[in-house]
C-alpha cells in the first residue's frame, strides 16, 4: 500500500512539473565557422553549409541549476534542447568509489553510473546511458514533426532505449539494427505497435544498419534522428558530466569512457566548455581518455597516425573484427571523428588519448567491478575500466587527480531478475546490398 502511494505521489508530482515546464531557450552555432543562428525545429546542420561541421546549442541559461531527482534527466533541462518532458526518465548517478578506488590505488575515483542499481538510486530500465539520448531527442521532437516516423540506426543499446521511450510515449519509431545484435532488444513488457524493427542480415554490422536506415529516409514519411549531428543526442549524453561535476563540485581532471562513435566523448567535451563558462566549477579541461575494443580500433589507428581522416578499412575485415569483439556497441565504421567539432578536435583540445583493451582484459575488469562495486556492467564500460587499470599501472594517470569513470551501462542482472523478457522481432530483414526502391516500398507499408 505504501509502495502504491509513493508511485501515485511520484506520478502526480511529475504531472505538475510537466504542466509548469516551458521550452528551453537556446540558439545554434556552427562549431567550425562560429556562425550563430536559430533552430528551426530539427536542424542537424548549418543551413548555410561550409566545410563539414557539427552544430552546437548555446543556452540562454549560463549557470546550471539542477532540478530535483523527481524530474529524471530533465533535472538538467536548462542545458537540454527540449520543448517537453516525457515520462519515465532517470538521470545518471555519480558517487565516490571506495572499494574499486582502493583496488586501483586511486584517491579520487568518481563513478557515474548509467543503468539499474536501486541501491545507489540508479533506475534506468534499459540499463544503458542511451536512455539519456532518447529522452532528450524525443523531448526535442515537436508537434510539427509528429506526423513523421523517427528513424534510428543502432548496434543494440540505443535501439533498446529509443524503443522503450517511444513505446511508453506513443512516438512512431523505426529501428534499424544488425540481425546479429537482436539479442540486445529485450524488454520487461511488450512494446506498443508504434515501434517497428528492420534488420541487416546476419554477417552485417552497425554500418550496414546505418546504410539501411539511410535508404528508408529517401521517403519523406520518415525523419532522420541524426546521430551525432543531433544536438539533443549529444546534450542528453552530456548529462553524465553534469551529474559528475555538480556532485563533485568541480570539473574532473580525467574522463574515461569506451567509444563506438565517440559521440559521448564529444558531448563530454561540450559540457566541459559550458561548465567553464558557468564559472563555478573550474577553468580546466578534462583529459578525454577514450577507448576501443581490440581488434576493432579504426579511431585508435587514425589517432595514432594523428590523422584527422579515418584510415582505409576493408569492409569485409571490418565486419569480421566487429563480430569478434565483446562490446558490439563499439563497432562504428563511420564515426564523427574527422568532422569539425568532432572527436579529433575534442582530443586535440583536451590533450586526450585513445586507448585499447582486449576482450579478456574487459572481462577481467567487469569481474573486478562487480566484486568491488556490487553490480554487473556491460562489455563497453568493461573496456573503459580495463584501460583505466592499464593507465594507472603505466603512470599515465596521476592517482591523486579527480577521475570520472563513465559506466555507460550496467545492472542488467539486477533488472532482469525474476522478470519475463520480451524480445522485439524484426518485421523485415534485408540483404547487405538491398534494392533501394524495395526497401522504401516495404518499410513504408509497415506504418
Amino acid at each position: 500500500m505504501l509502495i502504491l502511494f509513493v508511485q501515485i505521489l511520484s506520478q502526480s508530482t511529475f504531472t505538475k512539473i510537466m504542466k509548469n515546464f516551458s521550452a528551453t531557450k537556446y540558439s545554434l552555432q556552427n562549431v567550425t565557422t562560429g556562425r550563430i543562428f536559430e533552430d528551426e525545429g530539427w536542424l542537424l546542420d548549418d543551413p548555410e553549409g561550409g566545410s563539414p561541421s557539427l552544430i552546437r546549442a548555446r543556452y540562454t541559461t549560463r549557470q546550471i541549476e539542477p532540478g530535483g531527482d523527481e524530474m529524471g534527466i530533465y533535472r538538467f533541462a536548462q542545458w537540454l534542447p527540449v520543448g517537453r518532458m516525457l515520462k519515465g526518465s532517470c538521470a545518471p548517478v555519480t558517487y565516490k568509489s571506495s572499494k574499486l578506488a582502493a583496488a586501483l590505488g586511486l584517491k579520487n575515483l568518481y563513478i557515474t553510473f548509467n543503468g539499474y542499481y536501486p541501491k545507489i538510486g540508479a533506475h534506468m530500465s534499459t540499463c544503458s546511458f542511451k536512455e539519456t539520448e532518447a529522452y532528450s531527442v524525443c523531448g526535442r521532437l515537436g508537434e510539427d514533426h509528429a506526423h513523421k516516423v523517427l528513424v534510428v540506426a543502432s548496434a543494440g543499446n540505443t535501439a533498446r532505449a529509443f524503443a522503450r521511450v517511444c513505446s511508453d510515449n506513443r512516438i512512431p519509431l523505426l529501428l534499424s539494427v544488425p540481425e546479429d545484435n537482436l539479442d540486445a532488444l529485450w524488454f520487461d513488457a511488450p512494446l506498443n505497435d508504434c515501434v517497428k524493427l528492420i534488420a541487416a542480415r546476419k554477417g552485417g554490422d552497425y554500418f550496414d544498419a546505418i546504410h539501411l536506415s539511410n535508404l528508408v529516409l529517401k521517403s519523406d514519411k520518415f525523419l532522420a534522428e541524426g546521430g551525432a549531428k543531433n544536438i539533443a543526442r549529444r546534450d542528453g549524453m552530456a548529462t553524465t558530466v553534469l551529474s559528475a561535476t555538480t556532485f563533485i563540485g568541480r570539473i574532473p581532471d580525467y574522463y574515461f569512457q569506451a567509444i563506438g562513435s565517440g559521440t559521448g566523448a564529444i558531448a563530454a567535451w561540450e559540457a566541459n566548455q559550458r561548465l567553464i563558462e558557468d564559472g563555478r566549477f573550474g577553468t580546466h579541461k578534462m583529459k578525454l581518455m577514450v577507448s576501443q575494443n581490440l581488434p576493432f580500433v579504426p579511431m585508435y589507428n587514425a589517432w595514432r597516425a594523428r590523422s584527422r581522416a579515418m584510415l582505409p578499412y576493408d569492409d569485409d575485415q571490418a565486419r569480421i573484427d566487429a563480430e569478434s569483439i565483446d562490446a558490439k556497441v563499439l563497432s562504428n565504421r563511420k564515426p564523427p571523428y574527422p568532422i569539425g567539432g568532432g572527436l579529433f578536435d575534442a582530443l586535440i583540445d583536451t590533450g586526450g588519448d585513445i586507448l585499447v583493451a582486449t576482450n579478456e582484459e574487459a572481462r577481467a575488469a567487469k569481474k573486478l567491478f562487480e566484486e568491488t562495486e556490487g553490480v554487473d556492467i556491460y562489455s563497453a564500460p568493461g573496456i573503459a575500466l580495463a584501460t583505466l587499470i592499464k593507465a594507472v599501472k603505466s603512470g599515465e594517470v596521476d592517482p591523486e587527480k579527480i577521475i570520472m569513470l563513465n559506466i555507460t551501462g550496467g545492472g542488467e542482472k539486477h533488472f532482469q531478475q525474476g522478470k519475463e523478457l520480451h524480445y522485439l522481432k524484426p518485421s523485415l530483414v534485408f540483404d547487405l546490398d538491398p534494392d533501394p526502391d524495395e526497401v522504401v516500398r516495404k518499410v513504408s507499408a509497415l506504418f
